[in-house]
């Protein structure tokens, strides 16, 4: 598989994750986004765990574990802090800033140099994005900023573990991605039945939005990221992060009838500028395939 397409499928995770928004406010329940955090991760965990048959070994249940706490445990609930406490454009904007993070991280600890090509593609991505989702009106709540960085500095150590850890031996995206969703799903239902509850009523709608969630918005998309991240410099999906908040931004202007502004125009333009230079400045030749650990990970059933 070459790197475009890689690049590509790899884009097809935030770009599923840009339409959480719109489903979330046209299609659930309102008061329970910790509610659809845990059907998008837990169900969809437990399914691709049922596909692919295996279950960690080894240091990979405390791993699992982590990435799981780090990339949806951890994640979904200091996201849902800062949309509650931040007009969506803000906690967006603050999102932006990924890539700076993985950036900064992928220096750290796995000692990859930065150039200022990537670094300037990460500026100008979170600028752009800035200009897309910030509106005049926009309110700063320093518990709410705190939230959003937290959360996107989580999933930044969590794209950086990933890549450090690799993917053991004969254990394919699927059940990589099934662990993951399963461990931040079990560690997500605590917390929503103490903070949220089930929902009173769920209508068909409902339960559409939520096997959208469930199955593009989790077990795909997720199974699509973790493995673009094993085989891509770790610069590039932070940078393709940025398509989910320019995904709903354009979802919200065509399906909601909310309005684009020149700006936002600009705004647009700068971040897929950025989206494709960094894709380009961060090649390091080809693509090689994950790291992997020399045991394969026991089938949850004799193979037939």
């Amino acid at each position: 598989m070459n790197r475009l397409t890689i690049v590509l499928l790899t884009a097809l995770a935030p770009i599923a994750w840009g339409t959480t928004y719109l489903v979330t406010t046209e299609l659930l329940p309102a008061g329970h986004p910790l509610f659809a955090g845990l059907l998008r991760s837990l169900p969809a965990g437990l399914l691709a765990v049922a596909i692919s048959r295996r279950l960690p070994h080894g240091a990979w249940w405390w791993k699992a574990f982590a990435l799981g706490a780090l990339n949806i445990g951890a994640f979904f609930p200091l996201l849902f802090l800062a949309a509650e406490r931040l007009p969506g454009g803000v906690a967006a904007a603050v999102a932006g800033a990924q890539p700076l993070i993985v950036l900064a991280l992928g220096a750290l600890v796995l000692q990859e140099r930065i150039r200022a090509t990537t670094a300037a593609a990460a500026v100008a991505g979170a600028g752009g994005v800035a200009l897309v989702v910030l509106g005049p009106a926009a309110e700063l709540d320093l518990w709410g900023i705190l939230a959003a960085l937290g959360g996107v500095s989580a999933t930044g150590v969590g794209i950086i573990l990933t890549k450090r850890w690799g993917r053991p031996s004969g254990v394919g995206p699927i059940a990589y991605a099934g662990w993951q969703l399963t461990s931040g799903g079990l560690l997500l239902l605590p917390v929503t039945l103490l903070v949220e509850g089930v929902p009173a009523a769920i209508d068909g709608g409902a339960i559409l939005g939520y096997l959208w969630l469930g199955t593009a918005g989790g077990i795909v998309a997720y199974t699509l990221w973790f493995r673009g991240i094993q085989q891509l410099p770790v610069i590039a999906p932070g940078l393709l992060a940025l398509l989910s908040p320019i995904v709903a931004t354009v979802l919200g202007t065509l399906v909601a009838g909310e309005a684009f502004t020149p700006i936002q125009a600009i705004g647009f333009a700068i971040t897929l500028a950025a989206l494709v230079s960094g894709q380009f400045f961060a090649r390091r030749g080809r693509v090689t395939p994950p790291a992997a650990e020399p045991a394969a990970a026991p089938a949850l059933v004799a193979p037939r």
